[in-house]
């Protein structure tokens, strides 16, 4: 079980349960983060961008260029930040018990 800790569009901060190995879009969009994970994971709409906290963004596995180019794509509507990362493309396991995400701003 991985504790996240959400800080949402608004400010206001949360902690959602995820259990072993499910995504963290399915985290975000199951605890009502403002995430909508549109594609279900597919990494093709951009609606689970959010920045990861810095001291956790380099443990995270790499994008794949799937992902890069997805958000690559976003750049045009949302600031990018070095911890740019979609939800959908990152599996949560014990070892990221703790991590820390903000969930970006709406695509308009």
């Amino acid at each position: 079980m991985a504790d996240v800790l959400v800080t949402l569009r608004d400010g206001r901060q949360c902690s959602l349960d995820a259990a072993d190995g499910e995504l963290l879009m399915e985290v975000l969009r199951n605890g009502e983060a403002g995430v909508d994970g549109t594609c279900g994971g597919a990494c093709s709409c951009g609606t689970c961008h959010v920045y990861i906290a810095d001291e956790w963004a380099a443990r995270l596995p790499a994008k794949s260029e799937d992902e890069a180019m997805m958000l690559e794509a976003l750049a045009d509507f949302v600031e990018l930040k070095p911890t740019s990362r979609l939800a959908c493309q990152i599996p949560l396991t014990a070892e990221f018990k703790g991590i820390a995400v903000t969930i970006a701003p709406q695509v308009e």
